[in-house]
């Protein structure tokens, strides 16, 4: 004959499995809620300060800007020194002032006096 069973007993068992059955259930959702939240944490970390996050992309797009006002600056003086020698080639008077500069040449009768450099 089967032991017979309690109802009392078995009603006080029903409930401690359901108690721990809801403490399995909250733990895990702390658990679960915990790591949402650290993964939440480390993609934010990773968009601010990874390899293409926000201080990145503020690096590379100074380093462009200073890249950008380099090549203007380069260009001025491509267009002056195109200019310089343009003159060079059709202007004789800008030949004899580039010879008379740079050369030390003197016409008839000049004579040319040099300063000592300056000592700091």
């Amino acid at each position: 004959m089967p032991p017979q069973l309690n109802p009392t007993r078995t009603g006080r068992v029903m409930g401690q499995l359901r108690r721990a059955g809801e403490a399995v259930y909250k733990g895990r959702t702390k658990v679960a809620t915990g790591a949402a939240g650290l993964l939440a944490l480390m993609v934010g970390y990773h968009v601010v300060f990874g390899q293409n996050g926000l201080t990145a992309y503020q690096a590379k797009r100074h380093d462009a800007h200073d890249l950008q006002m380099q090549a203007q600056e380069l260009k001025r003086d491509n267009e002056r020194l195109k200019a310089h020698v343009e003159r060079l080639t059709n202007d004789p008077d800008a030949i004899e002032h580039e010879a008379r500069e740079e050369l030390h040449y003197t016409r008839p009768g000049e004579v040319i006096y040099t300063m000592p450099p300056e000592h700091k």
